[in-house]
């Protein structure tokens, strides 16, 4: 089974292949080319697929102080929030195992079993979630790192060519 759910990865054009191997099992590990942070994603023996996405803390994403009370508060929201990812795609299972905060480095592992011809689809809905989560968390009157400012001047322009925000 593993092979169809890697193959799907293989020839979907948002997913490549990479030298590592995922999962206690050795599986095959892919990242997604068309996200803003870090994410890999493992496909299992058994056709299960574990997704890892690593967004930066609100303090790691600002050249600000952010206050400890502000930082624990957005960390709290953000992590409550993404536990939703169930509901951004009709994956038979999806489970978000994990979030924790290291230093600047948010980690959310999320495991899915997905549906037959739509692995990449569902996996990448999910990790698109948790960027989308993460991004929809930036406070306004911080001064932003250059990589999350372009990203809120991106997010601008493509509302401009719209009726309204993108949210």
């Amino acid at each position: 089974m593993s092979g169809d759910v890697a193959g799907e990865f293989e020839a979907h054009g948002r997913f490549e292949r990479t030298s590592g191997s995922g999962g206690d099992d050795g599986g095959t590990v892919f990242v997604p080319t068309t996200n803003d942070w870090d994410a890999t994603v493992a496909v299992s023996s058994d056709g299960t697929v574990t997704a890892e996405v690593v967004v930066p803390t609100l303090d790691a994403a600002t050249n600000d102080e952010v206050a400890d009370v502000v930082e624990d508060g957005w960390y709290d929201t953000f992590e409550r929030r993404v536990r939703d990812a169930d509901s951004v795609t009709h994956a038979d299972d999806v489970d978000v195992t994990n979030v924790s905060r290291v230093g600047g480095d948010i980690t959310v592992e999320l495991t899915v079993v997905p549906r037959s011809g739509k692995a990449a689809d569902d996996t990448l809905a999910l990790v698109n979630y948790v960027e989308g989560t993460w991004f929809q968390g930036v406070v306004p009157g911080y001064d932003y790192v250059e990589k999350v400012q372009a990203m809120r001047e991106q997010a601008a322009q493509n509302a401009q060519g719209t009726d309204g925000t993108p949210l």
